[in-house]
Parts: structure tokens; sequence; C-alpha cells
């Protein structure tokens, strides 16, 4: 549970130097919403402990998890919903849902899409390697990337992989036991360099180096910031149209058919994955530019800097608090 109690971060059941997708975004409210009227709310991000419920404030519960996920079965219960003022979700998709899973009527719930702190533009350079990023943990689908790299850099001598992957990033060590053969391979692997988990700073700086984002999900997103982030820097993101997937990247990216079998989503993983290489690379030869990417860096500098966030989320309390002071 990541709380935010009249303006102060506190973690309950979570490793305190955890540095996941949740901690960032509360982290990001505490840093930019007003703190005069974040002191008058309790706001719990995904985890729910009864026992740490203020029953005198306000409490809105922010929902990053899976409809299907243990932790918020709870909301199931309309008796036990009662208790927030609003539920809010991170997309469209997972609110979806938690209405058709389990029941969370829309009036009970808000939509608040993900954001992230606004990312400069900068020129890509059109010398030396296309460089790719892998930047979320390896459940997500490191699996399928790492086979399919290996086979284009058969051809593509001139693609290097950048790997940002880690467990540890949440502080659970152990879970990362089961891939470190995978590890290994990018370790061991000329044209890919293994990095763990770093701090956030350091993945900003190294995808305003990058041209794409190479994520064949097979973990459903409720949102993905990591995409947002590769958006937000002028990276194209090849993807499938899984999930929450889809709205995220609103049209822009590179997406495929998301398939069940393993192996023909790899194929098609892999297709799109070459097309992309072979687009920049004609780029490169011609000079040409591409506006998309423009565009892209423009929608996410409207749609996703935290500008957006800040209003939608201060208007969203002051409502709140105006109707729970009457």
């Amino acid at each position: 549970m990541v709380d935010i109690i009249k303006g102060k971060l506190v973690k309950h059941d979570v490793v305190q130097n955890a540095k996941g997708g949740t901690e960032m975004q509360a982290e990001l409210m505490v840093k930019h919403l007003d703190p005069d009227l974040l002191s008058k709310f309790q706001i719990i991000h995904s985890r729910i402990r009864e026992e740490h419920l203020d029953p005198d404030l306000p409490k809105v519960l922010v929902c990053h998890d899976l409809a299907n996920d243990p932790e918020v079965g709870k909301l199931s219960n309309p008796e036990f919903r009662k208790q927030f003022s609003k539920i809010v979700f991170v997309s469209n998709w997972q609110l979806q849902q938690y209405n058709m899973i389990l029941g969370v009527p829309y009036k009970e719930s808000h939509v608040i899409r993900n954001a992230v702190e606004p990312f400069p533009y900068v020129e890509k350079n059109t010398d030396g390697p296309i460089k790719i990023l892998y930047h979320t943990t390896p459940h997500r689908g490191l699996n399928i990337l790492v086979p399919v790299f290996e086979k284009l850099a058969e051809i593509h001598p001139d693609i290097h992989l950048d790997v940002f992957s880690s467990f540890s990033i949440y502080g659970w060590e152990s879970r990362d036991e089961p891939y470190q053969e995978l590890f290994d391979k990018c370790r061991n692997h000329d044209q890919i360099t293994y990095h763990g988990a770093v701090d956030n700073s350091i993945i900003r700086e190294k995808l305003q180096e990058s041209h794409v984002f190479a994520y064949p999900s097979i973990h459903p997103e409720t949102s993905c910031i990591a995409a947002i982030e590769a958006m937000s820097t002028c990276n194209y993101v090849v993807c499938p149209n899984y999930a929450a997937l889809p709205e995220t990247l609103a049209g822009y990216g590179v997406m495929y058919q998301w398939s069940e079998d393993i192996q023909e989503h790899a194929n098609t993983f892999a297709n799109a994955l070459n097309s992309t290489i072979m687009g920049i690379k004609h780029e490169r030869e011609t000079g040409e530019r591409n506006r998309v990417l423009e565009h892209q860096f423009d929608y996410c500098r409207i749609n996703y800097g935290y500008d957006r966030a800040k209003r939608e989320w201060e208007g969203l309390l002051k409502n709140i608090f105006t109707k729970v002071s009457k």
C-alpha cells in the first residue's frame, strides 16, 4: 500500500526503496499537487489495508492493478466501496475491466491517466548503431525480445539492445532467479548490454539516445508508463494491441496483432521490429525526417506531461471536498 495521507507519502507492506510505476505516480502527486488540498485527503494507491485507513478523512482509491488481482477483490462488495469517495483508474480499459469483472459502477469511478515529468525535445543521433531499449520487468516479454533480437542481430550488425530489467526495482531480487539464464544471454551477446535495474533518471537519459522501445508485451498493462516515457522521447514503440496498450499509444507507435501462441507472437513481433529497423535505415539513407515522431512528442507533452494530470487531480479533489463539506 502506497498511501498519501494529509499530503505525506507513506509506504505500508512494501519495500521502502521500491521505485515502480505506482510509487512514481504517488511521488509525482506529492511533488506537484496543491499541498493544502492534498492535506484534506487520504489517497491510497493500489493496495487496501483497512487498518491504515483514516476514518476522519475522505478517501480516494487509485487502482493500478488488474481487476483479477486478489488484492482488489473486495471492490465487488458495494458496502466495502462506500468508504471511498471515488475510485480512480489509470485507463478506460482498466475501468471497463473492473466494471465487468467486479461490478464497480461507472458512477463511483473516474479515469485519470498516468503522467510523467516532461522531456525536452532532443534530436536523435543518425550515426552509429540503431539503439533499441527494453526498460521494464523481465516477466513482461523479455523472453520473446531476446531470442528475436539474437536473430535480427545476425542480419543487422548495426543494432544494439540495452536491457534495463530486474525485479530489484521493487526490492524483490529473489524473483529474478527464473530469469538469470535470460540475463546471461544478454550479458554474453556482443550487441546487447544488460544493465539490471537503475534509477529512473538514467532511463530518462538513455531514452533520449535510443531509437526504439521494443516491447513484445505478454503482461496485460492497465497503462504503460514505460511506453509513455518512450513515446515522449521520440522513440518508435513496437508493441502488440494488448490490454491498455492501444489506449496508451493513441494511434502512435508500431502496433501488431497480439497472439496467445508465444511462437506466433514472436514471429509477428520480429517482423514488426525488423520493419522498424529498416525504416530507420531508410530515413538515414535519404535524410528524411519522420514527422510522425514529432507529432507523437507534441501529443505526449500535452497529454502525458504532469500539468494535465495536475489539473485533473486538483479538479477531482476539489469537487469531492465540496461535496463532503456540505
